[in-house]
């Protein structure tokens, strides 16, 4: 099977090419991606733990879904893609906002991409795909808010930049 690509894009979410991700995550090349946010009618945010053998911050709490778009994919489509894939539903999802953002990891990579936020609503339990999450939750937002103040270590770079910067975005309940 061939390594997925990206979609290299530049600072205005214009696409210049395409690269195999690794390669991309090896370079520190801008990409775009996408962050999913589900929640419930009680406001809680769905989570996910990333599963174990990731490759990069395996264990750790993040939004609902997140990944690369393909290349003639819409980020909606790609949001619904990855949802079914990573937990076993899909929902109907509203883009909100996007930011770039970059994040080393420890073994050498680079997260730089321009993320496209996306909010959806959704009532029952997930079918976790073992092969990219450990497990789920709902949670509050201003529990989760609370728990990477307390506990940052837990969370994936990506979900603690939108949670600082973008909490008006996926808090659109309120």
């Amino acid at each position: 099977m061939n390594e997925e690509q990206v979609i290299l894009v530049n600072e205005n979410d214009e696409q210049i090419g395409l690269m195999p991700k690794m390669e991309a995550h090896e370079k520190a090349v801008l990409h775009r991606a996408f962050s999913v946010f589900v929640f419930n009618a009680k406001n809680e945010l769905m989570l996910q733990q990333r599963a174990l053998h990731k490759y990069h911050s395996p264990g750790l709490w993040t939004n609902t879904c997140c990944s690369h778009q393909r290349d003639g994919e819409t980020n909606v489509e790609a949001g619904k893609r990855r949802l079914k894939e990573e937990m076993g539903f899909v929902t109907e999802l509203e883009e909100t906002t996007s930011f770039i953002y970059k994040a080393p990891f420890d073994n050498g990579l680079t997260e730089h991409e321009l993320d496209h936020i996306m909010v959806g609503y959704y009532e029952d339990s997930p079918k976790i795909n073992p092969d990219e999450v450990a497990d789920w939750k709902w949670m509050l937002l201003d529990d989760v808010k609370e728990d990477i103040l307390q506990h940052p270590e837990n969370y994936t770079a990506w979900f603690k930049i939108i949670f600082e910067k973008f909490y008006e975005h996926i808090n659109i309940n309120k």
